[in-house]
Parts: C-alpha cells; sequence; structure tokens
C-alpha cells in the first residue's frame, strides 16, 4: 500500500493537535458551510420539505462536525473537503428526516429520493427529479444544489478516480438500508433480514442488525473523500480504506447512534438495531466486541493513530450525549463502556461536552 503523501506531514497524531484544528480551522468552516445551507432551506417554497430541511441541520449539525474531522488531516484541501462533506451529510440527514416522517411509504420513492446520493459522487450520472414519487415536490432546487455542489468538489479531488468504485459501493448500501428501514413497519425486518441474506458474506461474522447499521455510515465515504485528496492514491489503497472502516469503524459509529436513540425511537416507532439484542449484557458484549475489530482493522491504515482517535472519539461523543442520563439503561451501559477509558478517550469526552455547550 502506498504512503500517502498527507499521511507523514498532514494527519494529527495526538489529540490535542487534533482539537487545535478542530477549534480553529473545522468547526467554523462548517459553521459556515451550514449556514448558507441554512439559508437556502429557509426559501424552499414546500412546507413539509422545507421544515425537514431546515429541521436536518438544525438537529444535526454534529453529524457534519464529526465527518468534517477527516479535513484535519488535509488542511490545504479543507476548502474542499469541507464543503463536500456537509453538503453529502447534509443530502444524508434531510432525507432521513424525510423518510422518517414522511407521508409515504413507498419503497420506489424513497429509492428515488436516495438516488441523490449515488448521483452525488458519480459526476457522470444525470440528475432527476427526486420528489416525481411523492405528493411534495417543490424544494425550489434544494436538492440538486446540494447534489451539484458534492460533484463541483469531487472534480478538484486528484485521486477521486481510484476511491468512486468503492465509495459507490458504500452509498450504494447506504441507499439500501435507507429504503428497507422506512418502509411499512410490518414488512421492514423481514425486507432487512433478507437483504442481510443477500450480502451476508460481507460480514459473516456480524448479525443482521450490525451488517444494516454498518451500511448506515457515511465515515467511510468521509475516509475516502479524504484520500482522494491526494493524488497519488491507487485502487490497492483505497480498497485498504474501505476494508479498513467496514464495517467495524462504520458499525460502531451507527450502533452508538441507535443507542442512545432507543427511547426517543421507541416513542417514534423508529427501528432501533439495538433493539433487537435479548439482554443489556448482549447487547454491551456485542458493542464492545464492534469496538475490538475497529480497533484491529485500523491497523491497517498509514497514521492508524488518527483513526484510533476517531474511534475513541466517537465513543466519547455519543457517551457524552444528553440523552444518555435521560436513560438509566443506557447510561448503565455506558458507564460500562466508558470504564477503564484510556486517557484519550476522556479527553474527547471532555471536549465533546465542551463542544455542545458553546453550540
Amino acid at each position: 500500500m502506498i504512503e500517502l503523501e498527507q499521511d507523514r506531514n498532514q494527519f494529527p497524531r495526538e489529540p490535542l493537535r487534533l482539537m487545535s484544528r478542530v477549534y480553529k480551522f473545522i468547526l467554523p468552516d462548517v459553521r459556515r458551510e451550514l449556514e448558507g445551507w441554512r439559508k437556502v432551506a429557509g426559501e424552499i417554497p414546500d412546507p413539509e420539505l422545507r421544515n425537514q430541511a431546515l429541521a436536518s441541520i438544525q438537529t444535526k449539525e454534529f453529524h457534519c462536525q464529526g465527518g468534517a474531522v477527516y479535513a484535519a488531516a488535509n488542511l490545504p484541501k479543507r476548502h474542499v473537503l469541507i464543503p463536500l462533506i456537509v453538503a453529502f451529510q447534509t443530502i444524508s440527514d434531510y432525507l432521513d428526516n424525510l423518510c422518517d416522517r414522511s407521508t409515504s411509504m413507498n419503497a420506489d420513492d424513497f429509492r428515488l429520493l436516495h438516488q441523490s446520493m449515488l448521483d452525488a459522487v458519480n459526476p457522470g450520472a444525470e440528475t432527476r427529479d427526486y420528489y416525481a414519487l411523492r405528493e411534495e415536490k417543490d424544494d425550489g432546487g434544494y436538492l440538486h444544489r446540494l447534489v451539484q455542489t458534492c460533484r463541483d468538489n469531487i472534480a478538484l479531488l486528484p485521486g477521486y478516480d481510484a476511491a468512486k468504485p468503492y465509495i459507490q459501493d458504500l452509498v450504494g448500501l447506504y441507499t439500501d438500508l435507507q429504503v428497507y428501514k422506512h418502509i411499512d413497519p410490518s414488512l421492514r425486518e423481514d425486507a432487512l433480514i433478507k437483504w442481510w441474506d443477500q450480502h451476508k458474506e460481507l460480514t459473516p461474522h456480524l448479525q443482521w442488525n450490525e451488517f444494516a447499521a454498518a451500511t448506515g455510515s457515511t465515515l467511510g465515504v468521509f475516509m475516502l473523500f479524504l484520500a482522494a485528496s491526494n493524488e497519488s492514491l491507487d485502487e490497492s489503497s483505497a480498497k485498504t480504506i474501505r476494508d479498513a472502516y467496514f464495517p467495524h469503524v462504520c458499525g460502531l459509529h451507527i450502533m452508538l447512534d441507535y443507542l442512545i436513540d432507543q427511547e426517543e425511537d421507541e416513542i417514534g416507532g423508529d427501528l432501533n438495531f439495538c433493539s433487537y439484542y435479548d439482554s443489556k449484557e448482549v447487547m454491551l458484549e456485542r458493542i464492545a466486541y464492534i469496538v475490538d475489530g475497529a480497533r484491529q482493522d485500523i491497523k491497517k491504515l498509514p497514521a492508524s493513530s488518527f483513526h484510533r482517535m476517531i474511534i475513541e472519539g466517537l465513543l466519547a461523543l455519543y457517551l457524552s450525549d444528553p440523552k444518555v442520563s435521560e436513560q438509566q439503561e443506557i447510561y448503565d451501559v455506558s458507564k460500562r463502556l466508558m470504564r477503564r477509558s484510556p486517557l484519550m478517550r476522556l479527553f474527547f469526552f471532555a471536549n465533546s461536552m465542551w463542544i455542545r455547550k458553546r453550540l
């Protein structure tokens, strides 16, 4: 595997250096990008589309902040990486809101909406009317502008051709997940298990809900965006990155997200992958197993200390969420996951709480 040029000179290797870049560059740049999209979203003619677009930015800003941390590993390219990551994540969050609170349960509608994400990472594809199968249609060009912003910035990534097949694979799996998890609740579990059965050779050691969780993360895509910012990226290196992130790093990301959302999802009738374990003990064991897998996988990558910070940062970010203390069972699980935490995780835990207070 090639040593990417920025591996030696750009990747922050210590938590203090990483957080210095996050505070100085990443958070301000993300805030500016989101303010721009907030203004565009506020002008959407259809009231339902406008409400969901604004809500996704308001309540899921931390998704963009977390994703944009990858730009800290190549600051000279952050003017490309941050707009790309924010636009792509904003599509994801907006569509998730639309489908979660949808006036439709039409699988074809959900697939057409999420075709926008596939088109966003495939600059040669024709864009289309992504709202053609739903009642709410007039977004004033909002979704097309997000797609085009992704494409414009991808055009500035010199190594994108090598990363493209693996990005498309991950986005394809993500799209499948969003279709199956949002259909009629009486059909979705069977559909997800049947889908997993078609792909389980990719992750034979994971249960169906854990595979599904891994497909729901955008972190592998963001890491490949970062790698593509280097012209010397080749397809072998891109595959190594994909394999290091999927399924364990990606799976950890989404399992933690579902862990803290259990009460909220139960109230909303939304699917939650952490609810399929027989007990709290089993859930804890499986999450710990995925953490161990993630730590082993990232050792394959150059600058593995950066990716170890990503893993510890994920644990800190989610386990410091205020939702944790509001759910006794989740609080108990969180305490056990944080027990004997390395200093790095405690450092990120404190920083996560500080950032939330500033929002």
